[in-house]
This record gives structure tokens, C-alpha cells and sequence, in this order.
């Protein structure tokens, strides 16, 4: 019924055409839970009818993906560490996490953001703790725009080369977030390990 109700939005939407991709990927990206798959593969599937242009769908579909990334950020940034000081005990949250959640944003939010970014579930959140430890706007809004566009462009390609192959769709989304996942895996053991290594050459 939800995913009806989902279709049934991204008909009405795609009526407006690249604006409509663009409102449906800032609400996709903010804190509303709408899966960005049937936003953009159908899409690409009309791009494929020579409907819609592949160039158009990235610019609209990353732009929204942008905007609701920075609803998130900013509202993290201005009412995240508020709240946690308020009622962060309640849920075993010690003020000194908030330090410790800096000092790895500062470090590490480069390639978090980017991997968060990649993997579904995470996506929509990733925004939130790097708004709660203030993250620097340019890398924040670097490594989101580059993971977001990567998760755009391979469900505009899906659609563009699949079509409206259902079957084969959901069978390849699944293959294709699999190798993503083993790849993220691949990058952050390699980034654990550049890390452990200057530290050592600093010393």
C-alpha cells in the first residue's frame, strides 16, 4: 500500500518533470524516509524513451539530493546540540560524546560522509551527526554532492538500461547495493590502515 501510495506521488510529480525529481530527491534526502529508487529509475527509464534527458535528471536529481541533505545538516546544527545536552542522559549520552563526535568529524567526516552516502538506511542520516559536530560546510557538501551523484547515476543507469523490467531490476538494486557495500568495506579497511600508518610514521 505504501509503495502505491509512493507510485502514485512520483506519477503526479514526474507530471512537473525535473522539478518534480527535484522535490522528490530534497524530500528523499531529508528526514522523510521515500526510497530514491522509484524516483530515479523510472526516470531513467524515460530518458531511455528519449523523454527526459540523463544530464537534466543528475543536475535535478543531485540538487535535491543537496538541499535535503542541508535541511538535515542545519537543523542538526542548530538544534542537535541542544537537545542532546537536555536530555542526552536519558539515553546514556554523556556530554563529553559530543567532543569526542567532533574530534572524529574533524578527522574522519570526509570519508564518512562519502560512505554514508552509499549506504541505504544511512543515507538520509549521515547528515545529521556531521551537522550535530559542526563539519566543515565545504567538505560536508564535497563528499555528500560526490556520494549522492555515484547513487544517482547508477539508478538513472538502471533504468535507462533495464527499463521497465521490474524482475530484473530488483534483482540487479540488490547485486549492485551488495557490491557497493563490499566496496565501502574494501575502502575503509584501506583507510583504517592509512591511518594506522602515518600515525606510526608521525611518531
Amino acid at each position: 500500500m505504501i509503495r502505491e501510495l509512493a507510485q502514485d506521488l512520483v506519477d503526479l510529480i514526474f507530471d512537473w518533470g525535473y522539478v518534480g525529481i527535484f522535490c522528490l530527491m530534497a524530500v528523499e534526502s531529508s528526514f522523510i524516509p521515500f526510497p530514491s529508487e522509484i524516483i530515479l529509475i523510472p526516470a531513467g527509464y524515460l530518458a531511455s524513451q528519449e523523454k527526459m534527458s540523463i544530464t537534466m535528471i543528475m543536475i535535478s536529481g543531485l540538487g535535491g539530493s543537496m538541499v535535503g541533505a542541508f535541511i538535515n545538516y542545519y537543523l542538526a546544527l542548530s538544534l542537535g546540540r541542544k537537545i542532546l545536552k537536555k536530555y542526552g542522559k536519558y539515553f546514556f549520552i554523556k556530554e563529553n560524546a559530543l567532543d569526542k563526535m567532533d574530534s572524529f568529524f574533524e578527522k574522519h567526516g570526509h570519508i564518512s560522509t562519502f560512505t554514508g552516502r552509499l549506504i541505504p538506511g544511512i543515507r538520509q542520516l549521515i547528515s545529521i551527526p556531521a551537522g550535530i559536530a559542526r563539519m566543515n560546510l565545504v567538505v560536508f557538501s564535497t563528499y555528500t554532492a560526490l556520494g549522492a551523484g555515484i547513487w544517482a547515476l547508477i539508478l538513472t543507469m538502471l533504468g535507462y538500461f533495464i527499463g521497465e523490467n521490474q524482475e530484473l531490476i530488483d534483482t540487479y538494486l540488490k547485486q549492485i547495493t551488495m557490491s557497493v557495500l563490499v566496496m565501502l568495506v574494501l575502502l575503509g579497511s584501506w583507510y583504517i590502515y592509512y591511518q594506522k600508518n602515518r600515525g606510526v610514521k608521525s611518531e
